[in-house]
């Protein structure tokens, strides 16, 4: 089982959203050091936080962060941006957004896995419940695609002893969603979900009913998940 007490967290885009609850529940949690990272990281008052510059789309920052961070145990791979960008038509904010979304994670995840297979640590990316639905046009196809790298990802590392977890969440009360009027989570309840997961040794972590539902969906047929495809 997998502890957050005397561990090393990484935590990306630690700035704000997701990312500060990360950071706290970590320390609430126990965690010895927790490496705060953003392109342009913010001060803490708790001595066990250190904030690291990090910016997933440049891979001089990856490197150099991993360098510095080689004590890793947990790394949460949060960072993520959205834009409307449409999988038709807007080539260049799309690009933008597999940029961060996709390419990042799989970057920051490269860069530190000769620390979590040298601790036999934890590797969590944060997805979305539109991983699996096609409502969100560019975002959740760069979401999808790291949902799937994910997979990847945790045969990979396994056989170092990695564990890795996705997180599949629905709106959130972060700063991402503040236009969209709809119900949403506590971000700190989805935090909580995902660390408890972590030390459960789980895959996956669904952290709310609106993600458990659309993953029972995706064994219906797809006319049944999209009705607009329905005769």
């Amino acid at each position: 089982m997998t502890s957050l007490q005397n561990s090393v967290v990484l935590v990306t885009g630690a700035n704000g959203g997701l990312g500060s609850h990360f950071v706290q529940q970590a320390l609430d949690r126990g965690a010895a050091k927790v490496y705060a990272s953003a392109r342009n990281p913010q001060q803490w008052e708790d001595p066990r936080v250190v904030p690291l510059a990090l910016d997933v789309t440049d891979r001089a920052s990856i490197e150099a962060a991993a360098a510095t961070a080689d004590d890793v145990t947990v790394l949460i791979n949060n960072a993520g941006i959205s834009n409307d960008a449409n999988v038709i038509g807007d080539e260049e904010k799309l690009r933008a957004l597999f940029e961060t979304n996709f390419f990042g994670p799989l970057a920051v995840a490269n860069a530190f896995a000769p620390a979590l297979r040298n601790h036999q640590g934890t590797l969590l990316d944060v997805h979305s419940v539109l991983s699996w639905i096609a409502i969100g046009s560019g975002y959740s196809a760069s979401k999808a695609a790291l949902w799937s790298a994910t997979n990847t990802l945790r045969i990979q590392l396994a056989e170092n002893g990695v564990h890795v977890v996705g997180l599949h969440l629905g709106y959130t009360d972060t700063p991402m969603t503040s236009s969209v009027d709809a119900p949403k989570n506590d971000p700190r309840d989805v935090v909580a979900s995902a660390y408890d997961g972590i030390e459960a040794n789980a895959f996956e972590v669904l952290a709310d009913d609106l993600s458990r539902q659309v993953k029972r969906g995706l064994a219906e047929p797809i006319e049944a998940m999209y009705r607009q495809l329905a005769p």
